[in-house]
C-alpha cells in the first residue's frame, strides 16, 4: 500500500471498495464517483480522471449501457427477453438479442461446471419464498416446494446458438438472470469507461464489481464484509488489478424464525436455502464468471467449491462458510489479507 494513500469507503452492498486519494498536484488525477439505481441494487461508479465533466459524461454513457441490458434482462418488465422466454415456456423458441443469449450460454457453462449448483431455472420458485417482507416471513409448505421442483432444470433449457433462440422446453418453467446479469452488465460498462479512455476506474453493482486497471500504479483495495456484522464492517482486504470481485450472502435479504436464517439464494436441487456459507467472495478475470460461480461456490460449499473453481484460470475464492470460520483458496492467498475472524449468530 502506498504510504501516501488513505483509505475511503464507496457505496456497497457486498463489499468495500477502500480508494488510494493521493496527494493532489497540478492537473493529477482524483476519482470521480456517481452513485445510482439499476438491476434491483445500487451501481457505483469511482473513476481516475483530470477532467471530471468528461469522466461524468463517460460514467452517464456506462449507466446507459448498464439500463439498456437491464431492460432486457428483468423478469419485472413483461416485454424483457427473459419474460418473453418465460412466456413461452413449453410453447415455442425465442429469439433473443447476442447480449442475453450470451449470459444464458455462460450460465449453462456454470451450471455443467456446477453440477446444478448454479440454475437459472430456479426461477420456478418465483412466489414461494418471501424475503423482502416481515410479514411474509415463513417457510413455504413442503409439497409446493416439491411439486416445482422438477421444473428446475438447466439441463430442459434448449439454446440454439446458430439461431439466437432459447427454448424452455416444459410448461411452468422460468428462467432469471439475477444471479449472473449484473456481472456482464459491470463488464461492459467498463468496457464503455475504456473506450471513453478511462481505463482506471471501479464499476460496482451490489455485490459485483470489476477493478479495472490500477490506482496511479497501485493495486485497487477492496473490502470483504463481515456477514454477522453492521453493514460497514469489513473482516479481510483483497488487492486488485484488472480484476473483478463478486460476493454473495446471505446478509442481504433474509428472515430468521425459530433462530434460524432464511435467505435467497436457493439450493436448485432442494429448493430451500444453502446452509454450507455465510458469504463467498470470488476473485476473476472478470465480473460475468465472478458472477457466474460465487453462488455456486456458496451452495456448495468451500470444499467442492474450491475444487470446482480451481479448474478455471485465475480463479480465487474467498469463504465464511456456515460456522464463520474463513477459507481462503490457494490463487488468492497472497491476495488477502484477514483483519479479524467474522462474528458468530445464527
Amino acid at each position: 500500500m502506498n504510504a501516501r494513500g488513505l483509505y475511503a469507503s464507496a457505496l456497497t452492498l457486498g463489499a468495500f471498495v477502500l480508494c488510494s486519494c493521493v496527494v493532489a498536484h497540478a492537473a493529477e488525477r482524483h476519482l470521480v464517483r456517481r452513485g445510482f439505481q439499476a438491476m434491483g441494487t445500487e451501481i457505483s461508479f469511482a473513476v481516475l480522471a483530470t477532467d471530471e465533466e468528461r469522466a461524468a459524461r463517460a460514467i452517464d454513457d456506462a449507466f446507459a449501457e448498464i439500463k439498456r441490458l437491464e431492460n432486457m434482462m428483468t423478469t419485472w418488465r413483461d416485454d424483457s427477453e427473459v419474460s418473453r422466454i418465460n412466456h413461452e415456456a413449453g410453447v415455442a423458441p425465442v429469439v433473443v438479442s447476442p447480449e442475453t443469449l450470451e449470459v444464458i450460454e455462460a450460465s449453462q457453462k456454470a451450471s455443467k461446471l456446477s453440477g446444478g449448483a448454479f440454475d437459472i431455472t430456479f426461477y420456478a420458485m418465483h412466489g414461494l419464498w418471501k424475503f423482502d417482507d416481515d410479514l411474509e416471513a415463513k417457510v413455504p409448505p413442503a409439497d409446493q416446494i416439491k411439486k416445482r421442483l422438477p421444473l428446475i432444470d438447466y439441463r430442459k433449457l434448449i439454446v440454439d446458438h446458430q439461431k439466437r433462440t432459447v427454448f424452455l422446453s416444459k410448461k411452468g418453467m422460468g428462467i432469471n438472470l439475477g444471479g449472473i446479469a449484473k456481472g456482464y452488465a459491470v463488464d461492459r460498462a467498463v468496457d464503455v469507461l475504456r473506450k471513453a479512455g478511462f481505463s482506471d476506474a471501479i464499476v460496482q453493482a451490489g455485490g459485483d464489481l470489476m477493478c479495472s486497471g490500477s490506482k496511479n500504479g497501485q493495486p485497487w483495495v477492496t473490502g470483504i464484509r463481515d456477514p454477522r456484522a453492521e453493514r460497514s464492517a469489513v473482516f479481510a482486504k483483497m488487492m486488485l488489478e484488472n480484476h473483478a470481485f463478486s460476493t454473495a450472502g446471505d446478509y442481504e435479504r433474509f428472515f430468521i424464525l425459530d433462530g434460524k436464517r432464511y435467505h435467497h439464494i436457493i439450493d436448485p436441487r432442494t429448493g430451500y436455502p444453502a446452509t454450507r456459507s455465510r458469504s463467498v467472495t470470488i476473485y476473476a478475470p472478470n465480473a460475468l464468471l465472478a458472477d457466474a460461480v460465487d453462488d455456486a461456490v456458496f451452495i456448495l460449499g468451500w470444499q467442492k467449491g474450491f475444487e470446482m473453481i480451481d479448474k478455471l484460470d485465475d480463479v480465487g475464492a474467498v469463504v465464511v462458510d456456515d460456522k464463520g470460520k474463513v477459507h481462503v483458496s490457494k490463487r488468492v492467498q497472497e491476495r488477502v489479507h484477514i483483519d479479524y475472524e467474522p462474528k458468530d449468530a445464527p
